[in-house]
């Protein structure tokens, strides 16, 4: 049966007054759960200024934590996170062209992880990021929906040029922003021993992926691994808000696929 461990995270940094970064997590309340309904992790990233940041990325992660608490039982998580994505965005949306806050700019990035019997879905809008680090090794499984990224993708700049372009902190899409958005979403196989990592762009954007590696090698306790991940974000000028989530997997149960419905591979 899938089992995890996780720590989370968060700090305003040096430099902002306000922390516009939100997170969440929904934890099965049995074995039984665990196999209907899995566990779910999200963060956010807030944008707008005068509070409205703190707002947009808190909503977005209330919608989508009550959502996924009501999902019905064997709801595979491949149609759900994106419809998912869309009722945070339409929370977010409504709520930026209410009365009290007309006029005004109000959004935020998102990105989701649900794991459940030995895979793991993930989907995101904007710059915050999911890791999946496995053997010494990291891999980036979201791609940041900035104008640098965007250009980097047509080939107009390179990975190097990227990230120290005006553009690279520039979002193509957020949550409340349009009516509708598109979500990017992706599945993976876990095992034991993965972690994966959920962050805003307070963290990758002043913390090497190697430093990122390096700090999760050298602390096998999540908490004091969370702990070094915020602490070198500030090292770096804590120019941010910076939030971390980091999920160990510790045991998964292998399952097929049969006509949509999933059973026990030995």
């Amino acid at each position: 049966m899938l089992d995890l461990e996780f720590a989370e995270r968060t700090d305003t940094g040096r430099v902002r007054e306000n922390n516009e970064d939100a997170f969440g997590h929904v934890l099965p309340m049995g074995p039984a759960q665990v196999q209907s309904q899995g566990w779910f992790f999200a963060t956010a990233d807030g944008m707008g200024g005068h509070e409205r940041g703190e707002v947009a990325s808190a909503l977005a992660i209330k919608t989508a934590l009550e959502g996924f608490r009501k999902i019905p039982k064997g709801v595979m998580h491949v149609s759900l996170l994106p419809r998912l994505v869309q009722e945070a965005n339409a929370a977010v949306y409504d709520a930026g062209h209410a009365t009290a806050l007309r006029g005004a700019r109000m959004g935020t990035t998102f990105v989701a992880c649900a794991l459940r019997f030995d895979s793991a879905v993930v989907s995101h809008v904007g710059d915050s990021r999911c890791y999946l680090f496995r053997n010494g090794n990291g891999t980036q499984l979201t791609r940041d929906h900035t104008m640098a990224d965007e250009q980097v993708r047509l080939g107009i700049l390179s990975k190097e040029e990227a990230a120290t372009h005006d553009g690279r902190h520039v979002l193509t899409r957020s949550l409340g922003s349009e009516l509708f958005v598109a979500a990017d979403t992706i599945t993976v196989n876990v095992l034991p021993g993965d972690i994966l990592l959920l962050c805003t762009d307070g963290l990758h954007g002043f913390v090497p992926d190697t430093a990122i590696l390096h700090t999760l090698q050298r602390n096998s306790n999540l908490e004091q691994a969370a702990a070094g991940l915020i602490a070198a974000a500030n090292a770096a000028g804590g120019h941010d808000n910076v939030s971390v989530q980091l999920i160990r997997v510790k045991t998964v149960e292998r399952m097929g696929l049969y006509r949509g419905r999933p059973y026990r591979l030995l």
